[in-house]
């Protein structure tokens, strides 16, 4: 009786699952249809201020403008006090030589976080995450790098001379920007909008030697860093503004006792979220470069596999690690039919390496991605747990209600490619395969294996219907 209970209970996950990943396409198709039109307004954008900018100076081409906007930035005020406590006897230019050295190991730290500086008023600095390229790690990466930016200053405040004090207040402020690039050889950018105010007004509402974020930050890092709450301040058009100050992270994901330093438990919570900007890389890639006679293997598959890899994963009991392991494998599972339909898990392999580098996956990841993906070749032959949930969320279809339908479209792939004959021979050799087949997890079997076999008895009634004389 309870593990009838269970069952249930995994149905109705696994329903709204399915559900919510319905609802997330449709999200995802219609913010490519927004982007699409935001494209077409920042370029008309852009021309009008190329010509305004153009007329201004009366020479054709003179200036270079490009207007840009994100949905997520983050912006960052790192304000050094130190020239606000000179007295005649100290350096001054001593202190100015110093500064330069700190403005530039800042933007050593910035380089190394993918950032974007901004620019460098006075004694302030500024810098942003999420533009010119947008990512959805924008957050984490600015808190880290404003943690960077205060342990450097400490170390310069411990090399200087008594009378020489840096301080530092950073403000951090996570919302939509717009960014206007200028120059010709060398692009700058400039931030325009509410997040630039308010990341400023955070900065200057912290104590010193304190890293103060906005409360859109704070919901968007704190499962990384220990956070203080720190007030309210009112924002025009916001309200009252929650504030917070950044502690350090958290200490089961740190790899030292000052909560400075990210281990590699903190490494694959930051590559799940990042995994979002890879997978928008890879999907738009497959809508755009796999052949129209792909009407299985197609982008639908891709993200049906996603969906299941990771519900299989979290329900076998599988770590974090394996579940991004997965879920990238999934990911380039089919990559390889954008250049190839035979051996397309090779080539999928291939688009891995090229690709996972760039996110930072060692090689020891990067080959268990691959061993996922071979997996998947036929006839399937898992041989540990992983490559088990694998194979069985690649063939999930078999076990869904959906079944005739998606088993239709892999027949009218093969038709069109003359690997397979008629739609009687087909349904011959579905039966023969799924008749053969094996759901290898537990929770693939509760969920597909009955539904499984009643799709062999309803092929066996398309190939035999009842009333046959023969």
């Amino acid at each position: 009786m309870e593990k009838q209970k269970d069952r249930e209970l995994l149905r109705r996950i696994v329903k709204l699952v399915r559900q919510n990943k319905e609802l997330h396409e449709q999200v995802r198709l219609l913010a490519g249809s927004n982007e699409k039109l935001s494209g077409l307004v920042d370029r008309y954008e852009m021309e009008l201020s190329r010509l305004k900018g153009t007329e201004a100076k009366g020479v054709p081409g003179e200036s270079v403008s490009n207007v840009r906007k994100f949905k997520m930035g983050t912006v960052l005020f790192a304000d050094i006090q130190g020239f606000s406590k000179l007295t005649d006897q100290m350096d001054t230019h001593g202190m100015v030589d110093e500064l330069d050295e700190l403005f530039f190991n800042f933007d050593l730290i910035v380089k190394k976080y993918r950032l974007e500086k901004i620019k460098t008023i006075g004694d302030s600095y500024m810098c942003a995450g999420g533009v010119p390229v947008k990512n959805s790690t924008n957050p984490i990466d600015v808190v880290m790098a404003a943690f960077e930016m205060y342990s450097y200053l400490e170390e310069l405040k411990s090399k200087s001379d008594r009378n020489r004090v840096w301080d530092i207040r950073i403000g951090i402020h996570t919302g939509p920007v717009t960014a206007i690039a200028t120059g010709r050889k060398k692009i700058s950018w400039e931030l325009k909008g509410d997040t630039v105010n308010i990341a400023s007004r955070v900065g200057s509402s912290c104590g010193i030697d304190n890293i103060n974020i906005s409360d859109n930050t704070y919901e968007l890092v704190k499962e990384f860093f220990n956070c203080e709450y720190n007030g309210r301040i009112p924002v025009k058009y916001v309200g009252n503004l929650g504030m917070y100050y950044v502690r350090g992270i958290i200490p089961e994901i740190s790899l030292d006792g000052k909560g400075l330093l990210p281990n590699r438990k903190f490494d694959i919570k930051f590559k799940l979220i990042q995994f979002v900007d890879l997978q928008e890389i890879i999907l738009d890639k497959l809508e755009k470069e796999l052949p129209q006679h792909l009407y299985y293997h197609n982008v639908k598959h891709t993200i049906d596999v996603i969906t299941e890899v990771e519900l299989i994963g979290w329900a076998e009991g599988v770590s974090e690690e394996d579940v991004l392991l997965l879920k990238t494998a999934a990911l380039f599972h089919d990559s390889g039919h954008t250049t190839g339909y035979d051996k397309h898990e090779e080539l999928g392999c291939d688009l891995a390496r090229k690709y996972l580098p760039e996110y930072n996956f060692s090689d020891e990841q990067i080959d268990k991605v691959c061993e996922l993906i071979l997996a998947t070749k036929m006839p399937p032959n898992p041989n540990n747990l992983l490559e088990k949930i694998m194979c069985d969320s690649d063939l999930d279809y078999l076990g869904r209600s959906d079944f005739i339908p998606v088993s239709n479209s892999l027949y009218e792939e093969l038709r069109e490619q003359g690997k397979i004959g008629s739609i009687g021979d087909w349904n011959k050799l579905q039966i023969k395969f799924i008749t053969g087949h094996q759901y290898y997890t537990e929770t693939a079997r509760n969920l597909r294996e009955v539904n499984k076999q009643k799709q062999i008895e309803r092929i066996k009634r398309m190939i035999d219907p009842p009333g046959n004389p023969d």
